[in-house]
């Protein structure tokens, strides 16, 4: 199934190694110019407000159309590429303006 994630459709679904389905909600996007890559990170639909919620970041390839399924999807698996990407998701956590503070 693809999901445009520019579009209206903000939901990706995730299988893990023991073929459970879990629909996980697109935090946010971003392309980085030092690394020539997309980045989008993802956070289970099912989360409680109150919950730790546990974040899952993945680089990834869209099709000309801006739609991307789950096998579009990278693990980042270089340090300092994780490095980079924890802190956009920093900057993101900390910004009063998104997080409607």
């Amino acid at each position: 199934m693809a999901q445009d994630i520019n579009g209206d459709d903000r939901q990706i679904t995730l299988i893990d190694d023991q073929g459970n389905e879990e629909i996980y909600e697109i935090l946010f996007t971003f392309h980085s110019d030092d690394y020539d890559k997309s980045y989008i990170l993802l956070y289970p639909a099912a989360a409680d407000d109150e919950d730790e919620i546990e974040v899952l970041a993945f680089s990834y390839d869209a099709d000309s159309a801006g739609d991307v399924t789950s096998s579009d999807l990278h693990e980042i698996e270089a340090d300092d590429e994780w490095n980079m990407v924890q802190g956009v998701l920093n900057t993101f956590l900390d910004d009063d303006r998104l997080s409607g503070e």
